[in-house]
């Protein structure tokens, strides 16, 4: 069902980039940055939005948990945000292709002429054949501009570059009939054709102690582009190479169907 897309954007999870040590997790972003590339070599467009600043930064300035406190927060984010460009500029090399950083809050995107600013850069570097690397820009952010997690600014950004899909990686297998942690009956459920508010309800908190994004941030950004008309999936990042299983066509795992189909 997810054939043929030609610009997607994959959003990667603070759990999905690091070990339970808040250490990075180097296999992995390997072998997701080996895998993007390979699309980007077949003719897809891709936008990655990548969390982990905080948590990363925490873990180098030999922090137990990510700060509670607001300049707590930024300074870990200044720290992590270098260490993930590093990785993202070394791995992505070594396949040929450039990253570009964008660094963004809520009012880049609600101001009209930010926006447009935006749009204009992320357009060109598709024409440059460069990979936008996107997160919020912690180190500034305050709670008035501030998206809070980076599942609702990756359907943010698949809305602004209209984007064909939206992948979320996550620390697990989709989106389940109940939490399948508490519960061993719950099943993942692979296709939902709209969301709503039975679908939210049933969604939890988050249970990283250095991401902050759960379930219900996860609908909450399916629900947000996929009515912009934006296929979207959730599901689980320990295996980068499942990308190829669902854009070819594979059921992966939970697929929320766009709207107006």
């Amino acid at each position: 069902m997810l054939k043929d897309v030609k610009r997607i954007v994959v959003k990667v999870g603070t759990s999905s980039l690091t070990y339970g040590t808040g250490k990075l997790n180097i296999r992995r972003i390997r072998k997701l940055g080996e895998v993007l590339s390979d699309l980007l070599n077949s003719g897809v467009q891709v936008a990655l939005v990548s969390s982990g600043a905080i948590g990363v930064g925490a873990s180098k300035l030999g922090l137990i948990a990510r700060p509670t406190d607001t300049p707590g927060r930024q300074a870990a984010a200044t720290v992590g945000q270098c260490e993930l460009m590093f990785m993202y500029d070394k791995v992505f090399g070594e396949y040929g292709h450039t990253v570009g950083q964008l660094l963004i809050t809520r009012s880049d995107i609600e101001n009209p002429e930010r926006r447009d600013n935006l749009v204009n850069c992320f357009e060109k570097l598709f024409e440059y054949g460069a990979i936008p690397v996107i997160n919020e820009n912690d180190s500034v952010a305050v709670e008035e501009i501030v998206y809070g997690d980076n599942d609702n600014l990756s359907a943010q950004v698949a809305r602004l570059i209209g984007a064909d899909t939206l992948i979320i990686l996550s620390d697990i297998d989709g989106f389940f009939s109940a939490n399948p942690a508490e519960d061993e009956n719950a099943v993942l459920i692979p296709l939902v054709d709209k969301i709503d508010d039975t679908l939210l309800h049933m969604a939890g908190p988050s249970v990283s102690h250095l991401g902050t994004g759960g379930m219900a941030t996860k609908l909450g950004a399916a629900k947000s582009a996929t009515e912009a008309g934006i296929d979207t999936v959730i599901m689980n990042g320990s295996n980068p190479e499942d990308i190829y299983r669902l854009l070819d066509g594979r059921q992966v795992g939970t697929h929320f169907k766009r709207q107006g189909e």
